[in-house]
């Protein structure tokens, strides 16, 4: 009896499993495991994430300061770009398509970033029906502003190219490089049409590729003098210990602390100057390393904010003989530099030149002005009746 009922239920619900007819499946095992149950892999790190500092080494007002500018790419690259245009606008339609010229992430509406900054961005119908983008009055007045600043501190500019010049090897220097890199020194856009007024200090040759570039006339020594090397006269003993050039030697000597220090010192100064001809330094040795660091100290003392990215010091690479280990090379050395940010995109501060909140110790005029350009970034209407220093600034996300 007991088989013929299990042939009967086997043929009433289908039980044999080689049939591919089966209404259902008869395995009540999970084969897969649920994906709540599932141990999540942590991504591997990337440099492109990666932090150069881990957060007990962090300087907060200069990591602020990297965060600000990521914040502001949009405003400072639009003004570039439709500073160059005619009549300063373009066409929305255009200006969604230059998310690289604009500084506004790819796939997102550039419409959303003008809102961000009314005093400074507008955009209004022209008669053909189209939207344009343009600059508000606000903006066109400092534009004006900056243009007049820019005029009174020319003979100053001129001189920060004769030493970016003299520090170069062969002293000279393409001036599409110069151009791409003239805001870090406050440089002019116009700045290629200036050089005809001071052919005692520049020449432009012409290469057999079609390249310009910028050489250098005269040779100044007054000029050949580095920030280091000032600093240096005023205070011997501070500036012996900013650097440190490990010295390796055998355990066989078997130094005492204090005797290792001192072999230390010997090497930290004299740095070689960064005026000397560096192609001719042996590019592995104690000396090229002491010129390197001196070439981007002074690059440094040169810039607005005395700091540059990774990407402005890629720029000149070649005319300042700087290898690949640049980030390792400056990584030595903490009490001069500061790096922020992440391994493939980090910048490079010169600690002195700030204080205790991360503001300028010296500012130039143009980065006066440029703090002032964020303020209005950073608000979206005026008080009535209010001053430049009156502007309160909120804070992007």
């Amino acid at each position: 009896m007991a088989w013929r009922f299990f042939s009967f239920l086997s043929k009433t619900l289908n039980l044999n499993p080689s049939s591919s007819s089966a209404p259902f499946s008869t395995s009540f095992l999970v084969t897969k495991t649920p994906k709540i149950f599932k141990k999540k892999l942590k991504p591997k790190p990337s440099p492109r994430t990666t932090p150069v500092r881990t957060e007990p080494n962090r300087i907060p007002h200069f990591e602020r300061i990297l965060h600000r500018d990521a914040l502001l790419r949009f405003v400072t690259r639009s003004k570039q770009f439709l500073s160059a245009q005619p009549e300063h606008v373009l066409r929305l339609d255009d200006a969604g398509k230059l998310h690289r010229e604009l500084g506004f992430p790819r796939g997102r509406k550039v419409s959303r970033f003008i809102q961000r900054h009314p005093l400074l961005f507008q955009t209004y119908r022209h008669t053909d029906a189209k939207t344009w983008l343009g600059f508000t009055d606000l903006m066109d007045d400092l534009l004006a502003e900056e243009r007049s600043l820019m005029d009174t501190l020319e003979l100053n500019r001129v001189e920060k190219v004769r030493k970016l010049l003299m520090m170069s090897s062969r002293n000279r220097i393409p001036l599409s490089k110069i151009h791409h890199c003239r805001t870090l020194f406050g440089i002019p856009d116009d700045f290629r049409d200036r050089v005809s007024k001071y052919p005692n200090f520049f020449r432009i040759v012409v290469e057999n590729d079609g390249r310009r570039v910028l050489e250098l006339v005269n040779w100044d020594p007054l000029l050949a003098v580095s920030a280091l090397e000032k600093e240096f006269v005023v205070d011997e003993d501070s500036a012996k210990r900013k650097f440190r050039f490990p010295v390796k030697y055998g355990k066989d000597l078997d130094l005492e602390l204090d005797d290792s220090r001192k072999l230390n010192l010997l090497n930290a100064l004299p740095l070689v100057s960064p005026y000397s001809d560096g192609s001719k330094i042996d590019g592995w040795t104690l000396e090229a390393e002491k010129y390197r660091v001196g070439v981007i100290h002074e690059f440094l003392s040169l810039t607005l904010e005395k700091r540059a990215s990774i990407h402005h010091l890629v720029e000149f690479k070649e005319e300042f003989s700087l290898t690949k280990h640049t980030y390792q090379m400056l990584r030595k050395q903490p009490q001069v530099f500061y790096l922020a940010g992440t391994e493939m995109n980090w910048g490079v501060f010169l600690k002195d030149a700030y204080d205790g909140n991360g503001d300028l110790i010296e500012k130039d005029p143009q980065a006066v002005f440029n703090e002032k350009l964020y303020k209005y970034a950073q608000v979206d209407q005026m008080e009535p009746g209010c001053d430049d220093d009156g502007v309160e600034v909120q804070h992007l996300t």
